[in-house]
């Protein structure tokens, strides 16, 4: 009898393998439409300077939402906001593959933004309050390893389905799985018992911190084409910080707020949030500039792009493997410098990229070195924001943990592509190919260096193992009272 029990998946195994599908879709529909985007172009007739809102669309929704969907999680029920984000993000998704004109193509990717905002930070609550002690290490890990590489099986997805079929397979193939999650979530996900508290939800705090992360990430998407110094990003994003700001005052006199702000006071959370911050600037980053490095200088097509991604999505998910172990055994501290040191180094390796280079001898090395790295450090970095969350935050801790996630990446990519393509303009030429490959490679040495600090940053700011691990090796719920 014994036996046959051992070779049941346990509920809890279930439950993480739906959500972590469902947060699969989310990731994917950031990356896999960044190969898509030529074709997606000439199929709609999207102009050059309109085509960054097919990713700007989403991000901006997505990223400034996080917050109101992480709390509204905390209060309205769990379940019932992750299957309505679900099913929002799946009839968009529908709407997005079926678009024939720009206007309605953004407004269904926004849709899907909107959906995201629901669904991720619900899903990851989720997972917080149905593990407890190493088994919420090791669902973490697999979180952890959903969000580094499900950003590279995108780009496979996506040059496969753009190539094979067509780009529109991208947002279609959401449908059967987002229906299919959804069936198998209400039939394994524990229900809301608690009716929803409308009246607890923080609506003009969610009112202000989605202007202002809306201006910050809208200034950060456009930044390189708009200029830093232009007075669209300086404005945008003072305006994004003054009412950041506005927000955090406002929220620590809010009885309910939308945002613990004095959370972010304590060293697991605040330092947590920052290494996110570092950690999402250097893997959209590296992700973008290594896509552009093997089409734009090395020629390769979208297929063969995508599949020059797989061996790093492979080793950012046995990072994620490995990170849990390694927070369990040595602390944060040990597991997140360890972590950035490992990134700086593969980004180091990158930075040596030129015209006349190759996949397997200039890009694959840095890129597994990196990959490890960024592995390690997802993981680390939501036991680090969500170990020791008590029982009505895991919401607004997931929420924040995913906001950091979409700022960092924002503002790693308005940086380092602004480092990359700077000094050449449109100079498309073999000595503009050679220029582009040399800012690439300034743009990587960039982000080797973000990754170093990271890595003495988090020494002095995380948590020491001997007060973090006592929280993370907390006894099992039922023993809670």
């Amino acid at each position: 009898m014994h036996s046959l029990r051992s070779h049941k998946l346990r509920p809890g195994t279930v439950v993480l393998v739906l959500l972590a599908l469902a947060q699969l879709m989310v990731i994917l529909d950031i990356s896999a439409v960044n190969v898509a985007l030529p074709d997606l172009a000439a199929d709609l007739d999207i102009g050059g300077g309109d085509l960054g809102w097919t990713i700007t669309s989403y991000s901006l929704v997505f990223g400034s939402l996080l917050l109101l969907g992480g709390r509204a999680a905390d209060l309205l029920g769990r379940r019932r906001v992750f299957l309505t984000g679900l099913g929002v993000f799946t009839v968009a998704s529908l709407a997005s593959a079926l678009a024939t004109s720009e206007a309605v193509f953004f407004a269904a990717r926004a849709g899907q933004g909107l959906g995201a905002a629901m669904l991720s930070p619900a899903a990851l609550s989720i997972i917080t309050t149905t593990f407890q002690g190493p088994d919420r290490a090791r669902a973490l890990g697999v979180w952890g390893a959903v969000g580094g590489a499900g950003a590279a099986i995108g780009v496979l997805l996506g040059g496969t389905l753009t190539e094979l079929v067509d780009w529109r397979a991208i947002f279609l193939i959401n449908l059967p799985i987002g229906i299919g999650v959804a069936v198998a979530a209400t039939k394994v996900v524990r229900p809301d018992v608690a009716p929803p508290q409308w009246r607890g939800l923080d609506l003009r705090g969610a009112v202000v911190a989605t202007a202002s992360l809306a201006a910050l990430v809208y200034a950060l998407s456009q930044a390189a084409d708009a200029g830093w110094t232009s007075a669209q990003t300086l404005g945008l994003g003072l305006a994004g910080l003054a009412g950041l700001s506005a927000f955090a005052a406002l929220e620590l006199h809010t009885p309910k707020p939308l945002l613990n702000v004095s959370r972010l006071g304590e060293r697991g959370v605040g330092g947590g949030f920052v290494m996110m911050l570092a950690a999402s600037a250097v893997l959209f980053g590296s992700f973008l500039l290594t896509s552009i490095y093997l089409q734009e200088v090395l020629g390769t097509g979208a297929l063969e792009t995508g599949l020059a991604f797989l061996p790093m999505a492979v080793i950012i998910g046995l990072g994620a493997h490995l990170g849990g172990h390694l927070v369990g055994h040595a602390g944060l501290r040990i597991a997140m410098a360890a972590a950035f040191a490992l990134t700086a180094a593969g980004m180091l390796l990158l930075a040596g990229v030129d015209g006349d280079g190759g996949y397997v001898s200039d890009v694959l090395p840095g890129m597994l070195v990196a990959g490890l790295g960024l592995g390690i450090a997802l993981v680390s970095v939501a036991l680090s924001v969500l170990t020791g969350a008590a029982d009505d935050e895991p919401g607004m801790l997931s929420g924040l943990n995913t906001t950091g996630h979409e700022i960092g990446g924002s503002l790693g990519v308005a940086v380092l592509v602004t480092i990359a393509t700077g000094a050449i303009g449109t100079d498309r030429s073999a000595s503009g190919v050679a220029a582009l490959a040399g800012g690439l490679g300034d743009a990587f040495l960039v982000s080797g260096v973000i990754a170093a600090v990271a890595a003495v940053v988090a020494l002095f700011v995380l948590p020491p193992a001997a007060s973090f691990l006592p929280k993370l090796r907390v006894a099992p719920r039922v023993a809670i009272h």
